[in-house]
């Protein structure tokens, strides 16, 4: 009797379907990234005009005493929405980013009270570095005041990521983007759409 023994057939995936599939690929990431950078920009282009228990100012430098030219246009906006009556109350955020500064939310406040916000209207946390960090830490003083509803003020470019946490938080939370952003040259836009688009799938993978 003869032993008889199965053929065995290598199946191979033609060199053309394996460039398609490639090809494919490649293109849905990059109408992914392309399609969640327009939303992103398109997001802060876009204002609220509601009103709120408290602006929630998202922490940036300072140079000393002083806050940076970006800190800066986001604590003239919460001013004005403060003046405005848009909101009661200011949050400032942000701690040491050297070791020789005082907190960015510090400087916020003080720089604030030149401006004649009452002392009594503006909160500070002084222990967060990173954007999450700004609104858990900025909850937990809202908590604690019986403060429901917030204006998140940051830079347009910032906000759709800043927003999403906030609201995965738990928070009633309404976008602000600053009308005088310092990021106004093609260039510096570009950088910084690049940076909120990568932490944008960053946090939706990791939330963090």
């Amino acid at each position: 009797m003869k032993n008889s023994t199965t053929p065995h057939v290598n199946y191979k995936i033609p060199k053309k379907w394996l460039i398609l599939v490639t090809l494919a690929l490649i293109s849905a990431f990059l109408l992914a990234i392309t399609s969640t950078a327009s939303s992103i920009y398109l997001y802060g282009s876009s204002t609220n005009n509601i009103k709120a228990d408290a602006a929630i100012v998202l922490g940036a430098a300072v140079w000393g005493q002083e806050p940076s030219p970006v800190f800066r246009e986001r604590i003239n906006h919460a001013i004005n929405l403060y003046k405005n009556g848009s909101v009661e109350t200011i949050i400032f955020t942000g701690g040491v980013g050297e070791s020789n500064e005082p907190a960015e939310a510090i400087v916020g406040k003080n720089y604030a009270i030149a401006q004649q916000v009452k002392a009594a209207d503006i909160f500070t946390e002084t222990e967060s570095r990173t954007t999450h960090q700004n609104l858990k830490n900025a909850l937990e003083v809202a908590n604690a005041h019986q403060l429901t509803k917030f204006l998140i003020v940051s830079d347009p470019l910032h906000l759709k990521r800043a927003v999403l946490m906030a609201r995965d938080l738990g928070m009633d939370a309404h976008s602000s983007p600053t009308p005088t952003t310092r990021y106004r040259s093609f260039h510096s836009q570009i950088e910084f759409l690049s940076r909120e688009t990568y932490f944008y799938f960053v946090y939706l993978v990791f939330k963090i």
